[in-house]
């Protein structure tokens, strides 16, 4: 009889176990501050200066416009983009600046 207790114990410690586990999983933190996340601490290039980008490597790549899509793009100083495109399979650097300006047009 004390060998079914002592497996009924086991059986009983990996249950309460798996319980106080479960609830431990169950318990969340709050969310960082929005200036700690991560996508606050990138500004965007406005969608002006990406279709600019745009244009200027399907003249450079003889690529059709239709097939190039921006991938992201970031500030690079207070007066300058560069916006990461897929010019039909190949990836492309763009800089731009705020006066829609088209610095270079770069293979990555």
């Amino acid at each position: 009889m004390s060998e079914k207790r002592a497996v009924r114990r086991s059986i009983l410690v990996v249950a309460l176990g798996f319980m106080a586990q479960s609830l431990s999983a169950c318990v969340s933190t709050p969310p960082p501050a929005p200036e700690q996340m991560s996508r606050t601490q990138v500004e965007t290039a406005p969608a002006d200066l990406q279709l600019l980008c745009a244009n200027a490597v399907a003249k450079s790549s003889g690529v059709d416009s239709a097939k190039i899509l921006p991938i992201s793009s970031s500030k690079i100083d207070s007066k300058t983009y560069q916006v990461e495109l897929d010019a039909g399979g190949k990836k492309t650097s763009c800089l731009v600046d705020t006066d829609g300006a088209v610095k270079s047009v770069e293979p990555i």
